[in-house]
Formats: C-alpha cells, sequence, structure tokens
C-alpha cells in the first residue's frame, strides 16, 4: 500500500464497496458506500476465478495495486467487497456471511433472482448494516424493526402509494442493553430448537490412511419464547473444542470457568457457536474407499472400480452418499456399471457423479467399467482424486452431545430440543 493511504488509516472507512457476482461470473448488483469504484477492479478476482478449478478455491484474500478484494462464496454467489486499507480480513468475511445470512433470513434463501425481486429492500439493507463503511445493525431481528421484511401484500401497496419499507420509529433493540434482542416478545407457543451440525474435512491416500483430518462445527438456533428468557445449555464432553466462538449473546466468562453456554437469546434464527475438532485422533472417518483407477500405456482406456463401505458411523446410516471424480482431461467418455445409484460423465466439465443414496452395510455399492481417452493422447500423469458427499442424521461424529439445556427468568415451559447432523465437508480420497 501507498504512504497515502496509511496516512489515512484512522479517518478511512472499512469496506467501500460490494459487488455480488453469479457462479457465471456476471455482476448483479453493487453497492458504494462512499464513491463509486469501477466494476473493473473486480478483474482481479475474475482472473483469480479462472485459475480456481472450483468456486471455493478462489483465495478469498486478493491484493490489487490500491484495493485489497475479499470475498465468500455462498449459495453459488459470491459477496466481494473492495477495502481500500489494511483491515482484519476475518472481520470483513464475518460481516459478508452477516449479509448473505440476513438476505437469507428476510427472503427465506440466499438467491439472484430473489435478490433481484426485493432490490429495493437489499439496498435499504446494505445501507443499515454499514454506516461509512463500518458495520452498525447486522443483528437480524434488530434490522427487521428497522426494514420490515417484504410481504406479497406490503409489495403491492408500497408499489402504488410509492412508499418503503423502512419502519418509521428506532428499534427498541437498539435502545435496550441487550441490543441483539427487541423488547415485549410474545408467543403462544415457546419453543426452542438447536441444531448442532459439524462438517469433516479429510484427505485420505491411497492405502485408506488418514492424511488429515478435522470437524468444523455449529450450532444453530431457531428460539421463539416470549419475554426475556435466559438460557443455559452444558455438555457432556465440552473439552472435545478447540478454537470456539460465539454470538455476542454468550457470557464468555461462563463458559471459561464453567464450560457452559449461558445466554439470553436473539429472537429468531441465529448461530449460537463456532467450533473446531482439530486433534487427529478425535476425528473418526464415516465410510472407506476401495478404489481402483488406472491407464494403460498401451490402448486409449483405462479402468474404474469404486466400493464404499460404512467405517465408523455410530450406528446411524449414512445418507445423500455421492461421489465426485475430476477426470483427466483426455477421458472423452465411462461406460461403467453401478450396483447401486447411478452416474453421470460430462464431457464439457470432464466430472464423473456417482450418486448412491443411502449405504447400506450387507450389499455394498460398487462402481467399475472402463474409460476412453482421446487417441493419441498421452497417458495422464496423476490419478484423479474422489471427492466424497454424505450426511449421518441424528449424530454429531465428534461425539459432541448436550446434557442439559434450561431456562430461567420466565415461568411457561417451553418445547426444546437438540438435533444433530453430520456432512462431509471437504472430504478427499486420493488414488
Amino acid at each position: 500500500m501507498d504512504s497515502c493511504h496509511t496516512e489515512n488509516n484512522s479517518r478511512a472507512e472499512m469496506i467501500h464497496s460490494l459487488f455480488l457476482i453469479n457462479h457465471a461470473g456476471d455482476i448483479f448488483l453493487e453497492k458504494h458506500w462512499k464513491s463509486v469504484i469501477s466494476r473493473s477492479v473486480c478483474d482481479y478476482f475474475f482472473e483469480a476465478k479462472e485459475k480456481a478449478v472450483e468456486p471455493e478455491n478462489v483465495p478469498p484474500v486478493l491484493q490489487t495495486p490500491h484495493h485489497y478484494l475479499i470475498s465468500i462464496y455462498r449459495d453459488k454467489l459470491f459477496f466481494l467487497s473492495v477495502v481500500q486499507t489494511e483491515v482484519p480480513p476475518l472481520f470483513v468475511i464475518e460481516f459478508l456471511h452477516r449479509v448473505a445470512d440476513t438476505i437469507q433470513d428476510y427472503f427465506g434463501e440466499c438467491s439472484e433472482s430473489l435478490i433481484n425481486d426485493n432490490v429495493v429492500t437489499v439496498y435499504e439493507l446494505l445501507e443499515e448494516m454499514l454506516d461509512n463503511g463500518f458495520p452498525l445493525a447486522t443483528e437480524s431481528n434488530v434490522l427487521k424493526e428497522m426494514i420490515r421484511p417484504p410481504t406479497i401484500l406490503r409489495s403491492v401497496v408500497n408499489t402504488l402509494t410509492g412508499s418503503s419499507n423502512v419502519g418509521d420509529k428506532l428499534p427498541s433493540g437498539q435502545l435496550s442493553s441487550i441490543p441483539w434482542r427487541r423488547a415485549g416478545v410474545k408467543y403462544t407457543n415457546n419453543e426452542a430448537y438447536f441444531d448442532v451440525i459439524e462438517e469433516i474435512d479429510a484427505i485420505v491416500d491411497k492405502s485408506g490412511t488418514t492424511v488429515f483430518a478435522e470437524i468444523q462445527g455449529v450450532i444453530e438456533a431457531s428460539v421463539r419464547l416470549t419475554g426475556m428468557p435466559d438460557l443455559s445449555m452444558t455438555f457432556m464432553n465440552p473439552s472435545l473444542l478447540d478454537d470456539v466462538s460465539f454470538h455476542p449473546c454468550v457470557r464468555f466468562k461462563r463458559w471459561e470457568s464453567e464450560r457452559a453456554l449461558s445466554f439470553i437469546p436473539p429472537d429468531g434464527n441465529f448461530t449460537l457457536m463456532n467450533y473446531h475438532v482439530s486433534s487427529q485422533n478425535l476425528v473418526t472417518i464415516p465410510v472407506y474407499v476401495k478404489q481402483n483407477i488406472c491407464f494403460f500405456e498401451t490402448g486409449p482406456c483405462g479402468r474404474l472400480d469404486i466400493t464404499i463401505g460404512p467405517k465408523q458411523t455410530m450406528g446411524k446410516t449414512v445418507e445423500a452418499l455421492m461421489v465426485t471424480i475430476h477426470m483427466p482431461k483426455a477421458v472423452l467418455s465411462a461406460n461403467l456399471t453401478a450396483t447401486q445409484g447411478n452416474y453421470s460423465y460430462d464431457l464439457a466439465t470432464k466430472v464423473l457423479v456417482w450418486d448412491i443414496g443411502k449405504l447400506n452395510p450387507q450389499k455394498l455399492p460398487n462402481l467399475r467399467g472402463s474409460l476412453s481417452l482421446q487417441s493419441g493422447a498421452p497417458k495422464p500423469e496423476d490419478n484423479p482424486s474422489l471427492n466424497i458427499d454424505l450426511k449421518i442424521q441424528q449424530v454429531a461424529i465428534s461425539g459432541l452431545k448436550v446434557s442439559r439445556l434450561e431456562m430461567n427468568g420466565e415461568k411457561y415451559k417451553p418445547f426444546k430440543g437438540v438435533k444433530y447432523l453430520t456432512k462431509a465437508g471437504n472430504f478427499q480420497v486420493r488414488t
């Protein structure tokens, strides 16, 4: 960065502009909090996107001569922010996730068509979420008091009368001592549900040895409780958790002293906590893969043989099992037989997908057959790796369990429950 940027650091805004970019690489929305920055700044991002095979692999922070480009990829959309000064990248990444979460919360999903349909509300939200380039109101239920979520009737009335969704009073949450919870919340059915969701990131080598494994966990909450409830959640085995981060409502001192979560919850849906389980011996790999992919020196062909079986699933069924293989460029077609599920090979992208579904431990799924290569093409140097997708309901693969969930501060008895889900994150088997 040049010296004039550094001098202005204290006065400069944190986030200058935001571009929303679809999967195809088209900018479909832009928001500038100060002066307009030309779209050409995104060219550096598009170059990086070209180099990355998968959109998830685009580097989250890119440096250009005058700016930093910080981005996230969510729901097949890129949220790309332009920053002119050195700021903590994780701060900006967290803010971008808040923007995506808010859009999802307001409109039911975060998609290009819904954002375009509600573009006025989206601009109103962005205006409230950042003040002069600094995050201001990012709590969804506080925003909903300032900018009412759209309904079909309100959209029609606004179109006819020319009015907007912006509320005419200050949100009570902004004025209360608990900014994430609005005052005077009332429900006829009081309920608090929590989802413990774990993603396994793993690399397994050809011999079946785990090279790398970690679990990214999150506890998602859906709380609809009257008044000002005070909740506490304890775990059977909190020592498993590394590197935890909490919603601002969690009392950190109580976590440090007792390893318990104590909090007055926001109203509605929110992320209570994120965590890691990174010590390799605690990460169990739920499936094993026996595979053999080989390309012959003579003749334009190769063989493929893959079998998948359950390994450590804690007695639960593996569902939504899918294998994706990025084949070498020379592979023209695949003539395979699947004992379960079905497969497809996309010649343009060279991606083979085997959609298995539920894993039956009594009859293991197998995919085998021949691969045709371009004639005259050299034998591929590297064998492709397998990407595994799966889900296991009602289990957190780390072994994390909620032991108690209690409520104080209110007299009624709420419905409460905890569900568990394990799924594959970036799960790769090398061949």
